[in-house]
């Protein structure tokens, strides 16, 4: 595209060069597909945690420009993946040549193509350069030179005494189990504090991969909100990969606004490499939290189990352990 010029202006309508940028970051930012690129790529076992978010963000940015109102070909797939999969190397041969022990030494970072084959991806300048692809280890200290420890030579004087040596029994060292947790069920009377999400479920959330929430009334703000912190404490357990959020609207909610407020948290949710997905069950009531690992969690009012503060500028407005309670039954047992 030329620079622009006065020879580019006009007394007529034009089209603010302002406006097109907004629009394409609207659609951009409204548009996901980290999703589609997590169900249909397949990466080798080179492909470190790290490795597998930055190739899936990259593929899905390209699938955003390139495809943004249909899908790739396996062909045109498969070439965005070789393209996403020599950036992360390229990245990864040079940490692996400023480092002294092996921690990036995975280089051969590969994924599988629509035929099945495994495919190692190389960076054409370094193919061939030795430096790059077995680089030298060595120590480096404050003078730039590698220490050599030289053998120890140990000494004993002709006439020292002989040293006694004491037996030393084997030791037993046992550490201390964290207790597990157990079925509970309790009643939440009005006015309590002192209840989180994160002090409910985050005991049974251990190994968990996956959550799935039932709660009809996840539509009002405050209702948002509160499922937003509920995420919050579930992704601190490191194993969970998927929420999943069953609910419904009446005729009263503003269904846009819901979508929008949802949309945003899913792509959050996207960032830490957790995926968020909503479906709508227009004639469920029941509110039930299941973990895949067979604990199942039962507030009687769902999440919307906290008073409206006195004040949002007072105590509880954010430490939910603090906001005092609605009368409440919660059971939580094993499948």
């Amino acid at each position: 595209m030329p620079k622009n010029s006065s020879d580019f202006l006009t007394s007529n309508y034009g089209f603010i060069t302002d406006y097109l940028a907004e629009a394409f970051h609207y659609q951009l930012k409204h548009t996901n597909r980290y999703e589609e690129v997590s169900k249909r790529i397949r990466l080798g076992k080179a492909v470190e945690g790290r490795d597998e978010k930055g190739i899936k963000k990259t593929v899905s940015a390209l699938l955003k420009i390139l495809h943004p109102g249909n899908k790739p070909t396996d062909e045109e797939f498969d070439e965005y993946v070789s393209y996403a999969v020599e950036s992360r190397r390229r990245i990864k041969e040079q940490m692996n040549k400023r480092k002294s022990d092996d921690e990036f030494s995975k280089i051969n970072l590969s994924f599988f193509d629509k035929d099945g084959s495994e495919v190692v991806v190389f960076c054409p300048e370094s193919k061939t350069a030795l430096a790059t692809q077995e680089p030298t280890r060595r120590d480096i200290h404050e003078n730039g030179e590698t220490s050599e420890i030289p053998d120890a030579v140990i000494t004993v004087p002709a006439e020292a005494a002989p040293v006694a040596v004491t037996e030393v029994k084997d030791v037993e060292i046992t550490t201390k189990a964290e207790p597990l947790p157990s079925e509970q069920h309790f009643t939440i009377y009005y006015g309590d504090t002192g209840h989180s999400y994160e002090s409910l479920i985050a005991p049974y959330l251990n190994g968990a991969k996956a959550v799935e929430i039932e709660d009809p009334y996840i539509r009002a703000t405050h209702q948002v909100h509160n499922f937003v912190r509920f995420c919050e404490a579930v992704i601190k357990t490191p194993t969970v990969r998927k929420i999943v959020l069953i609910t419904s609207y009446d005729n009263d909610t503003d269904v846009q606004a819901l979508s929008e407020r949802l949309s945003e948290l899913k792509q959050s949710l996207l960032d830490v490499d957790i995926e968020l997905d909503i479906q709508i069950n227009e004639h469920m009531h029941d509110r039930e939290i299941r973990i895949d690992n067979g604990w199942t969690v039962k507030i009687g009012r769902g999440l919307d189990f906290y008073q409206k503060p006195d004040s949002w500028f007072g105590i509880g407005s954010n430490d939910l352990l603090l906001r005092k309670c609605l009368e409440t039954k919660v059971d939580i047992f094993q499948r």
